[in-house]
């Protein structure tokens, strides 16, 4: 889809206005003529996992690879940043995953991890990785993703993100966490929640010297708002959230 479509987005965003897991299915690897593009600045990397889902591919690749790609394009153009403009999902247990500082992922709802996985995941939040988490809903996909982090770090609570913490401040300044629909129920003026999560929250994961590692964006979508911000029907206000969480994460993960 063409970047112009973006522009009222970006414009305001500018001026500030039970079963077993089944394994994930390999990340698909783009083919690079001259090898791995190093030597970027930014790789937007999506944690591919294990899960208890029956789906082809798995539930971390929802609104793969749109939202990425499309998060992307605004990242770069709102901040500058030199970002890798592909796709670029990662397994959580590939030895190459401590290169890249931010990792992001969805649906964690269904979250089954391997012990190769779980052991992967807490090196990388313990030497210093950052976790965007994205796009689940209600109080049992709640309770699965948060079996699956004591496993992960069980010695690090989960905790409510003070509003006066310096990711809501990082480049964009946030003053309310708001609830992101899906694209189709946007569109449709509502509701913006699924199942019982009526309430949106970010909560965090903190390390003992109080940086955050993980961000979680629980009964909201980012994902969707990033990868429809082209679709006039969608509220704009959503979309310019989204952006604004997403964009304030990156910097925050990639600075501390």
């Amino acid at each position: 889809m063409r970047f112009g479509a973006w522009a009222p987005v970006l414009t305001l965003l500018a001026t500030g206005a039970g079963s077993p897991a089944a394994p994930p299915e390999r990340a698909p690897v783009r083919d690079f003529p001259d090898g791995y593009p190093d030597g970027r600045a930014f790789y937007f990397t999506r944690a591919v996992y294990s899960d208890a889902r029956e789906w082809r591919r798995g539930s971390w690749s929802t609104d793969y690879p749109e939202a990425d790609v499309h998060f992307v394009m605004g990242l770069e153009r709102l901040t500058g940043v030199d970002a890798f403009e592909h796709e670029h999902p990662l397994p959580l247990d590939d030895p190459d995953l401590r290169r890249f500082p931010f990792l992001y992922a969805v649906e964690v709802g269904a979250m089954a991890l391997t012990p190769a996985e779980v052991a992967g995941l807490r090196g990388y939040l313990l030497a210093g990785g950052f976790l965007f988490v994205d796009d689940f809903w209600g109080s049992y996909e709640w309770a699965n993703f948060e079996a699956q982090m004591r496993l992960v770090l069980p010695e690090h609570p989960i905790t409510e993100l003070a509003m006066d913490h310096p990711l809501l401040r990082t480049f964009y300044t946030i003053d309310e966490v708001l609830q992101v629909p899906n694209v189709w129920q946007g569109i449709r003026g509502g509701p913006t929640w699924e199942r019982d999560g009526y309430v949106p929250h970010l909560r965090g994961i903190f390390d003992e010297r109080g940086r955050l590692m993980v961000l979680i964006n629980w009964n909201s979508d980012a994902g969707d708002a990033w990868e429809h911000a082209d679709n006039p029907y969608y509220p704009l206000h959503f979309g310019n959230y989204a952006y604004r969480l997403g964009v304030n994460a990156v910097l925050y993960g990639m600075s501390r």
